[in-house]
């Protein structure tokens, strides 16, 4: 696994990158700017975090590589590298029902709570997937 050697970083599409899942202590970056937004990231191998403008988007336990995370009002996609199995949590609208999508087969769909938290789980088996969270 490639991991992120700034903790998070942007990427030529406008997407960004983020997660060291073999850090043994916590890493953090602040305040990292990036297209008008600000970004905050904390990671290692238990946990994965990262805010947006100060609202969780994403957070995966343990520890994940995220690579090429964008996101829209109708949309996520992202790349994600983990040891094993990976609990991903999201911060999206509230009570919106979503479908979840790894690397092209869909897992079903998934409706956010009140306060708009997906969480769904898959098993990276040490290889990198690509996830995709739409409104359905």
């Amino acid at each position: 696994m490639e991991n992120i050697n700034e903790i998070i970083r942007g990427e030529p599409d406008g997407s960004v990158s983020f997660g060291d899942c073999s850090a043994q202590e916590k890493r953090k970056t602040e305040n990292f700017d990036w297209e008008g937004d600000v970004y905050k990231v904390k990671t290692y191998q238990e946990i994965t975090k990262m805010e947006k403008n100060g609202k969780l988007l994403l957070e995966t336990v343990p520890g994940a590589n995220i690579k090429n995370f964008f996101i829209t009002e109708e949309k996520a996609q992202f790349g994600l590298e983990g040891a094993d199995d990976v609990r991903v949590t999201m911060e999206l609208l509230p009570e919106t029902l979503y479908r979840i999508v790894i690397d092209g087969n869909s897992i079903g769909n998934v409706k956010s709570n009140i306060a708009g938290k997906v969480v769904f789980s898959l098993d990276t088996e040490g290889a990198q997937k690509k996830v995709e969270v739409s409104k359905n």
